[in-house]
């Protein structure tokens, strides 16, 4: 079940991999800004772009510090994006699993990962890896869409997540990515949860290029009851649906020096 999770991951991405790049989501620039200051890089320093993607943060990052491995599960996602990022001589692309990166104990300064987490089947051995590769006194920043903690909410918001993008598995609670990180001697030094809105026809046609699933989805946020729809913006006109919110989690962490 995991390697089929896997290969759907790698056949969405290897798909859209230039949607990607493009996304106004993932290139949003006051994001990845507030990312470097929470971050404060050092000009020394090695850091992992985990599940880069579209490679955004490690284009960030790169000005500040020594060097980046930008990895991603996807080989086709990577390479387009390397193609893209070719003038930058300090970060390095290799094609790794997140949840088994092919790196040494204790090799790098700081961990970065984005908008990728919800992908992963098995989020606690990505979040043990994170540990095990930082130093001590190492940094960790993650951002990625969370669920509400409301067992009803996160069921609609997981469900029809999953079915806009084959490669979702399941975007976790705030709650539950606190506790990941409780046992992998990593502590909260500073969060943030929001909501980010998303427009719904690029979002929708990122992913799912069948006209009757989009309809479907499209269905799915129209036909929610009143308590939903508030919760998650859902915004209309006589076209279908314009815009809708979800929650995301910025969340920087330290891991301990034991």
């Amino acid at each position: 079940m995991k390697n089929e999770q896997k290969q759907r991951v790698q056949e969405t991405f290897s798909k859209n991999k230039e949607a990607y790049v493009q996304s106004s989501t993932h290139n949003n620039p006051e994001d990845l800004k507030l990312l470097i200051e929470w971050l404060n890089p050092e000009k020394h320093w090695r850091v992992l772009d985990a599940a880069t993607g579209g490679g955004h943060v490690a284009k960030a990052v790169q000005p500040f510090v020594n060097r980046v491995y930008a990895t991603d599960l996807t080989k086709e996602m990577l390479q387009n994006t390397a193609a893209h990022l070719s003038d930058m001589a300090n970060i390095v692309f290799v094609v790794a699993d997140a949840e088994e990166l092919p790196f040494l104990d204790g090799y790098f300064d700081a961990v970065t990962c984005r908008i990728a987490p919800h992908h992963f089947p098995e989020p606690a051995s990505f979040v043990s890896e994170v540990s095990r590769v930082l130093k001590p006194g190492g940094r960790f920043l993650m951002i990625d869409n969370t669920a509400p903690e409301d067992d009803q909410l996160d069921q609609f918001y997981n469900a029809f997540e999953k079915r806009r993008d084959p490669s979702h598995v399941r975007a976790l609670k705030v709650s539950e990515w606190e506790a990941l990180f409780y046992g992998h001697s990593l502590a909260v030094k500073k969060h943030l949860k929001r909501q980010k809105t998303l427009p719904f026809s690029s979002w929708v046609a990122r992913t799912q290029s069948c006209p009757v699933e989009q309809h479907a989805i499209e269905q799915d946020l129209l036909s929610a009851d009143t308590h939903t729809r508030a919760y998650f913006s859902i915004t209309s006109s006589d076209s279908g649906v314009e815009h809708f919110s979800i929650n995301e989690y910025m969340v920087l962490l330290e891991k301990g020096s034991c």
